[in-house]
């Protein structure tokens, strides 16, 4: 949900500057608004910005809003996000191809403010309730961060976002040291409670909103730096390390320390190789393996699949 302080975010969408206006006069009030005047550059401002739905006109040159809602929907980034048409075009066939494109509705010119409202209204009220869904089925139950679906669809995501921007993806594959003995001699309920305690104080250090940290099976935990290079994922994983050992929970059992320690394996999706979801997956695994063998309570990075595992 929006906070209070927080308001949903429109793109309008027009070639005429006055319909603009007009729209933006009657939703400014309760919205942070976004202009375009082009479907090219609503596409643009789309993919910087993410709004929360759009406001589109069929007829503009040059790139029509049947085609900037096709565009919008083949993508997953942002196929998500509705779209609501606002044309002077009435014949039922130019509606019914719309709808079909995806679009959530389908308003007539000359508008009317408070139909306007009241659909623009309706529509966010019916995305909160989805984006509320969503995220309950993307959260792990136990550990209140991200879950496995959560991490497949993100690790995606990223993938293209990276190979477009051209940037460093990073991967930290994480396990906590000797877990199967801690549950043997505590008990499920402490490991539970265990698991949730390392799960929360990662998050509080994995504080940028790009960046996911998800439960991947049992004790196992990776965690997703976009922008971010070897050397940069190298330092998070070593200060993840030491804030995990700092809290100090006891585990008189583990032959790694007298307290819970987790093992990070670090893989860099570079520039110069891409790689695909299941290599940099198995370049992490790779390299935790390592922090294994090598006694665990480390960390190894691996930077492609000629590279030699190094330490931090």
């Amino acid at each position: 949900m929006f906070a209070k302080t927080e308001r949903a975010t429109i793109l309008l969408v027009d070639d005429v500057p006055a319909n603009l206006s007009v729209l933006s006069s009657i939703l400014r009030e309760d919205y942070r608004v976004q202009l375009a005047t082009s479907g090219a550059k609503a596409l643009a401002l789309v993919a910087a910005s993410s709004p929360d739905l759009i406001l589109l006109d069929v007829m503009m040159p040059e790139m029509d809003g049947y085609e900037v809602c096709k565009r919008l929907k083949a993508n997953p980034d942002t196929c998500d996000i509705p779209v609501l048409f606002v044309t002077a075009r009435n014949q039922t066939e130019d509606e019914e191809l719309g709808l079909t494109l995806g679009a959530m509705d389908y308003i007539h010119k000359p508008i009317s403010p408070p139909i306007i409202k009241a659909r623009v209204r309706n529509h966010i009220a019916l995305k909160l309730q989805t984006d509320a869904l969503k995220r309950l089925s993307f959260m792990d139950g136990l550990t209140q961060v991200a879950n496995r679906r959560r991490f497949d669809e993100t690790l995606g995501n990223e993938l293209r976002r990276a190979a477009r921007q051209q940037h460093e993806l990073s991967l930290l594959m994480l396990d906590v040291d000797y877990f199967k003995l801690f549950n043997d001699h505590y008990g499920h309920g402490l490991g539970d409670q265990c698991l949730t305690r390392v799960a929360q104080v990662m998050q509080a250090e994995i504080n940028r909103p790009m960046d996911l940290i998800a439960r991947y099976g049992g004790e196992e935990f990776v965690i997703l730096l976009p922008e971010t290079d070897l050397e940069g994922a190298r330092k998070v994983a070593e200060s993840l390390r030491k804030t995990v050992a700092a809290m100090q929970i006891s585990h008189a059992h583990s032959p790694a320390a007298a307290h819970i320690t987790i093992s990070i394996g670090v893989a860099c999706n570079t520039q110069s190789e891409t790689n695909s979801a299941a290599e940099l997956l198995e370049l992490a695994d790779q390299a935790l393996y390592l922090a294994k063998q090598s006694g665990r309570n480390q960390v190894k990075s691996w930077h492609h699949k000629k590279s030699t595992p190094r330490n931090v």
